[in-house]
């Protein structure tokens, strides 16, 4: 199912339409076009987060972030969480 491809400004976001729509199957999957996910550099098994914002659900490709302040550089993995060395670095002096 294709169609025209058109942009819609969201909340300050620009958010182009594909014209690609695709139903949900009976266990609520969908498929996510080869050329899709060549574009955004998806590959198979890569994680995706799901948000909701308003009436939208919006697919993003995951990026592990410190769960502190959201920093994705030099992160080290804390018992399933990540945390970045700078963070890891005001725990340390903090004890």
């Amino acid at each position: 199912m294709e169609g025209k491809t058109s942009v819609k400004q969201r909340g300050g976001k620009k958010m182009k339409s594909t014209g690609i729509v695709r139903k949900v199957d009976e266990l609520g999957r969908i498929v996510l076009p080869i050329e899709m996910r060549r574009t955004l550099d998806i590959a198979e098994k890569d994680a995706l987060e799901i948000y909701v914002e308003g009436d939208n659900v919006i697919l993003r490709k995951y990026q592990a972030a410190c769960v502190f302040c959201d920093s994705v550089r030099e992160l080290i993995n804390y018992k399933g969480r990540s945390i970045c060395a700078d963070c890891v670095g005001k725990l340390q002096n903090k004890v």
